[in-house]
């Protein structure tokens, strides 16, 4: 699951604060909670996300504190909660919302988990997240269309909030207080954003020349290393891992940032467990990078290249599962082996041991889910 970090802005002069949200920015994160008097100042920085009041920022924000905003007790009055009218009013105007709460007791833990089924994010704030039952708002709003955050002050609070359940928030919400507490917490949310693949060793039953066909190549914003590719195939559920152009050729420089992927119906593996189709990546989207070992990093799509080349016919098998994929017929174009070592298609014999990933679910547009499809 792909975690996220936001900051608030930092209870500081500008000038301090200005340099601890630009290093956020430069580390990845790119939403701020402001006041509506920062907001001119900090769209100045970047253009980034900003979670505000103001109805014109990207996600508006309701907010709870330990005050409440009842007079009645929150158990007893939570459909006359200004603040979950105030979201759906929001939601109603199309807009991205978030709630942020403190959790001080159940009234407020029973209003929060009201809330969750109502916003797009859903800001956690508690004194102590070892006593705070995070475990009963994840659980309960496992299954809702929203995002938890939870506010921490350091790197160790963060880990907590992330692997709680297993699961974990989605994100976290800090004040920055210094460069390396940035640093720290980004880099965990970097670490804690992989991915992994169990890959399966399939066996190459056919190896087949056709026709030409439109094929795509997706050029990344980021550098691979040998070893390093992307799952794509013409079955959603079932992949080669198709090796990045890293490595040297006598007949053209190696382009490290491209994979040579396939024709435009084939699928690709992106972030959070889906799919998407080849012809629909464009500048801006994101995609994963998976080694050999199945670890997996996201990466965003800096262009697509579609031209007419001839294409090959893969197939393989594993167990009693049948894998095919079209891929450019050049010598250029690999796959990686079951001991990680990147293979010509040219060079593909019947017999050969390649990794591929397997899914146990089917995929409706693009997402895993359990129901029986049939691809051939």
């Amino acid at each position: 699951m792909e975690k996220f970090a936001w900051i608030m802005s930092p209870n500081k002069n500008w000038d301090d604060k200005k340099d601890l949200i630009t290093t956020s920015l430069e580390s990845g994160i790119n939403h701020i909670m402001a006041k509506e008097d920062e907001i001119k100042n900090i769209k100045k920085l970047a253009n980034t996300n900003i979670i505000s009041n103001n109805p014109e920022a990207e996600i508006y924000l309701i907010g709870i504190n330990g005050e409440g905003d009842n007079t009645l007790p929150l158990s007893k009055n939570l459909e006359k909660s200004k603040d979950l009218k105030d979201a759906k009013e929001h939601k109603n105007l199309g807009q991205s919302v978030a709630a942020y709460i403190e959790i001080i007791d159940k009234e407020h833990e029973h209003l929060a988990r009201k809330l969750g089924k109502t916003v797009d994010y859903l800001i956690l704030v508690g004194k102590d997240w070892t006593v705070i039952p995070l475990e009963n708002i994840l659980a309960d709003l496992q299954s809702e269309n929203v995002k938890i955050i939870a506010a921490v002050t350091d790197e160790n609070e963060a880990k907590l909030a992330l692997e709680t359940l297993e699961i974990g928030t989605d994100g976290v919400i800090f004040e920055p207080k210094d460069f390396a507490q940035i640093k720290k917490i980004a880099d965990l949310i970097e670490n804690l954003s992989h991915e992994k693949y169990n890959l399966k060793e399939a066996t190459i039953t056919n190896v087949k020349p056709l026709g030409t066909g439109d094929r795509v190549c997706i050029d990344t914003t980021s550098m691979m290393v040998p070893g390093e590719g992307m799952l794509i195939g013409s079955y959603s559920k079932a992949m080669f891992l198709v090796h990045s152009e890293s490595l040297e050729s006598e007949y053209v420089a190696s382009r490290p940032f491209r994979v040579n992927a396939g024709p435009v119906q084939a699928y690709v593996m992106v972030p959070g467990n889906k799919t998407r189709y080849l012809a629909e990546l464009e500048a801006g989207d994101e995609v994963l990078i998976v080694n050999k070992d199945g670890t997996t990093r996201p990466t965003i799509v800096g262009r697509c290249k579609i031209e007419k080349r001839p294409l090959l016919l893969i197939e393989a098998e594993y167990e009693d599962i049948k894998i095919k994929s079209l891929l450019q017929n050049a010598e250029t174009i690999r796959i990686v082996s079951n001991n990680g070592e990147a293979v010509s298609v040219s060079n593909l014999n019947q017999g050969d041991k390649v990794k591929v990933f397997i899914d146990e679910n089917a995929r409706h547009f693009g997402m895993a889910i359990n129901e029986t499809i049939i691809e051939k």
